[in-house]
């Protein structure tokens, strides 16, 4: 017998579940012949750099944006507000930006090429 209780959303879940031998086994076989998690290839890299480009080349067409609005065309670039936050760190600390105060936001200039 298997109990499983919690929630679902709001909703309390009590749930037996009552299985014999041969349940067991049938599972523990699936459990088994489950695929290996593969090997990471490069493509992962391969976009990251590719991201990374279009971040630079976002703000070198650019030539100057505020924070606010450089996070926002990066989370947009990046699908995500973890990975576009990640962009604008790294483009805070390239030597082809230069950062300066602008107020309530940092100013980001193009400096490089």
């Amino acid at each position: 017998m298997l109990r499983i209780r919690g929630t679902v959303g709001d909703l309390p879940v009590d749930l037996t579940l009552e299985l014999d031998d041969g349940d067991w086994a049938r599972l523990g076989a699936h459990l088994h012949a489950a695929p290996a998690p593969s090997e990471p290839t490069a493509a992962p890299v391969k976009q990251s750099d590719d991201l990374w480009q279009s971040a630079q080349d976002l703000l070198r067409m650019a030539g100057q944006l505020n924070g606010l609005e450089l996070l926002d065309q990066l989370e947009g670039l990046a699908g995500d507000a973890a990975s576009g936050k990640r962009l604008l760190v790294r483009l805070r600390h390239s030597a082809k930006v230069k950062v300066a105060s602008g107020g309530d936001t940092p100013l980001y200039s193009w400096v490089g090429d």
